[in-house]
């Protein structure tokens, strides 16, 4: 486990453009063509990407009813584009593109004050890197009209803005974006081969035991719990890695928590919140897989988020290659509580 041979620097955290276009209209607005870019973009990813992930309940169904057509002809979501494709779009996306394209920065003004006073932590022609606060979406839907991706589209002139990978809500952190999707799919490749490393820190319910160690497990989405969905470990789910090392152990009026280092090696959704939740050390602060004495104990002490932080990204420059180390600084919020 040699990712852990300068853990101390976790201690010390404490103390511490444009690009091409997503596609190109030719003719008549109701069809597009695909340029470069887009070729090999799955059909219903490229519209969501130029539409917004709000509309994707549209853009399924119209699909699925065969008004979205390429080349003439009817095709599934799953469907790969190739450069020079013609896409019909019916009219309720024609107006909907329209409505997205026309959106004025005042649209967004309603975002937290958080999101608009996001540090950047790495920034060049192709990457952008921000330390996300905790309590922000990163995308607009399911009852937020935007997050931190519309509002740096649109604040930043970038409107080919990607995001390379997803934080949950309450998780502070490192938050990697691509501005062209050439860069965005090496981006993901390096996430999938596993060439690319997150690090976590958690402060977690207990003292776990073997200090280092690795969890494996196999997660499944689907099972609801007063009408919200969950992800639980199942047989038939799909695998999840997750290596650990304990940096701290300590207790509050006899209650024991601990900090851990966690670096997964896949990218499952609640992957960290589930493992750990599993072995009986739940993130603090995790309303959904907690235990309610232990984020009871948790606000006792001043806590508010979940104390999940992505400290640390490490991945190869899709134009320079060369290694590329992010930090995110210890939240200032755990100043306070820990």
């Amino acid at each position: 486990m040699h990712i852990w041979a300068n853990a101390e620097l976790l201690l010390t955290t404490k103390a511490n453009g444009k690009g091409g276009g997503l596609a190109r209209e030719r003719g008549s607005d109701s069809r597009i063509v695909v340029d470069t870019e887009e070729a090999e973009s799955r059909l219903d990813r490229m519209l969501l990407r130029r539409l917004g992930s709000s509309f994707r309940p549209l853009i399924m169904r119209l699909i699925r009813r065969g008004n979205v057509r390429i080349n003439g002809k009817r095709a599934k979501p799953e469907t790969r584009l190739c450069q020079g494709d013609e896409i019909f779009l019916p009219a309720s996306l024609r107006q909907t593109a329209a409505e997205t394209s026309d959106k004025p920065l005042s649209a967004l003004s309603f975002v937290p004050v958080a999101i608009r006073n996001m540090p950047v932590l790495f920034e060049d022609a192709d990457i952008l890197v921000i330390d996300k606060p905790a309590g922000v979406v990163v995308h607009g839907g399911s009852g937020h009209g935007a997050g931190v991706i519309e509002y740096l589209r649109e604040s930043m002139s970038l409107p080919e803005l990607r995001l390379a990978h997803r934080l949950d809500r309450d998780t502070s952190g490192c938050l990697l974006m691509a501005k062209r999707l050439s860069v965005l799919r090496a981006l993901t490749a390096s996430f999938r081969e596993r060439s690319a490393h997150k690090t976590y820190l958690a402060w977690v319910a207990g003292h776990p035991y073997p200090y280092a160690g690795r969890m494996q497990s196999s997660l499944a989405k689907g099972i609801l719990r007063g009408g919200e969905r969950m992800v639980v470990q199942n047989e038939g789910g799909k695998e999840a890695v997750t290596d650990y090392q304990v940096s701290v152990l300590t207790q509050c009026s006899g209650w024991q928590f601990a900090l851990l280092a966690l670096q997964p090696e896949s990218g499952r959704t609640h992957q960290l919140r589930v493992q750990l939740q599993s072995e009986g050390h739940a993130i603090l602060g995790d309303e959904k897989y907690g235990l309610r004495e232990d984020n009871r104990c948790y606000r006792d002490m001043g806590g508010k988020c979940m104390a999940l932080h992505a400290w640390r990204l490490r991945f190869e420059h899709p134009a320079r290659h060369q290694m590329i180390e992010v930090r995110a600084p210890w939240p200032s919020v755990w100043t306070k509580v820990f």
